[in-house]
């Protein structure tokens, strides 16, 4: 039974007891009278409800093929077996990937995320890597219906970014996006030499979860330093700037943040805040993996021997996760933001100690 392989991780009798739980909480009619409680408690019973069925439609399905197998054994129908044995193959792939996302069951998996990509030295070459990273990264969210909002944005001396924030809002983001973080190398002939020489270029890629209101983080405001500068508003030549963006530093830890996509400077500090309560969550939840001997993030100098995964361009195309092992020749197809292999390959990491985590049998 596939609800099996979710034991401990999804537990498939907790799933339907919280589910009837949800059920009877929705059916009482004083629920509204809390519209926020209402509406999280409504998000979390479609979700729930949402992951039942997706179970128990590949369970079904399982089953049907392999009767209809059976009876086309009986019939000596070849074709017939062959189509059903194929269907139970690409069930096998829907149940891997169930079982991938049951694992993302952390505290903060489900939540929203901030992502920072920082260019690392090199000027313009590394400007365009990072720029090239933050491109895969909303393409990546936008095909998987995810909504990107640009928080704070530097632009590059001749081309890309030195440094940009997004929000990627969507269920599970933060889940899908943690084991992003760490240092990218780009191999490549620059476009930017005459020469057409082949350069080495590195970014970071630093991702933290949304907050939400279920997590406490405690900022006391005699530790926060909060500059104000100016901001650039749309049409170029300092057209529409104010003097509303804002900079927080977190003494104690030497954090910095900045927003300044806001129009005033109360939400461009009110969303500053929020990303800074992000990166303090995220670094207690590193402590704490860490301390289990999960933690493989690396986020230390954005240069040799640091990266997480490599992008060789030039002279052949091989993308190469140095985590896990994955590998994909086809790189342009990555850096529009196909990143689920990679992905996955993180979760089944996690899932068989190192190990590919496939499942072999759903029978």
């Amino acid at each position: 039974m596939l609800s099996s392989y979710y034991g401990g991780i999804f537990d498939w009798d907790v799933a339907l007891s919280r589910l009837d739980e949800l059920n009877a909480l929705s059916a009482d009619p004083e629920l509204w009278s809390n519209p926020d409680k209402a509406q999280a408690l409504m998000k979390e019973k479609n979700r729930l409800e949402a992951q039942i069925e997706e179970v128990k439609r590949v369970e079904i399905t399982l089953k049907d093929n392999v009767e209809m197998i059976a009876m086309a054994e009986a019939e000596g129908d070849e074709a017939l077996v062959e189509e059903s044995c194929n269907q139970i193959k690409e069930l096998a792939k829907e149940a891997h990937k169930l079982q991938l996302q049951s694992l993302l069951s952390g505290e903060a998996d489900g939540n929203d995320a901030y992502l920072e990509v920082n260019a690392g030295a090199g000027g313009t070459e590394a400007c365009d890597w990072a720029g090239m990273l933050l491109r895969m990264y909303v393409r990546w969210a936008e095909q998987h219906g995810y909504k990107v909002s640009y928080l704070d944005e530097t632009e590059g001396d001749g081309a890309g970014i030195k440094s940009c924030m997004i929000k990627v809002e969507g269920y599970q983001a933060y889940g899908w996006l943690k084991h992003e973080s760490g240092v990218h190398r780009l191999v490549r002939i620059s476009p930017f030499d005459s020469n057409a020489r082949r350069h080495t270029s590195f970014a970071s890629v630093s991702v933290s979860p949304v907050v939400d209101e279920k997590i406490e983080i405690e900022i006391l405001e005699k530790d926060v330093k909060t500059d104000v500068f100016r901001s650039r508003g749309a049409g170029g030549q300092s057209v529409n700037t104010t003097d509303s963006a804002v900079r927080m530093t977190h003494l104690p830890t030497g954090i910095v943040v900045s927003c300044q996509n806001e129009r005033s400077q109360i939400q461009n500090r009110a969303q500053a805040m929020a990303i800074l309560k992000a990166r303090l969550y995220e670094m207690e939840l590193q402590k704490r993996e860490a301390a289990s001997g999960a933690q493989y993030d690396a986020k230390t100098e954005i240069g040799w021997g640091h990266q997480i995964r490599s992008y060789v361009l030039q002279p052949y195309q091989m993308i190469k996760d140095l985590r896990t092992g994955t590998e994909r020749t086809d790189a342009q197809v990555v850096l529009d933001g196909d990143l689920d292999d990679f992905m996955h390959a993180s979760l089944a990491h996690k899932l068989g100690g190192g190990e590919s985590g496939k499942i072999e049998d759903i029978a």
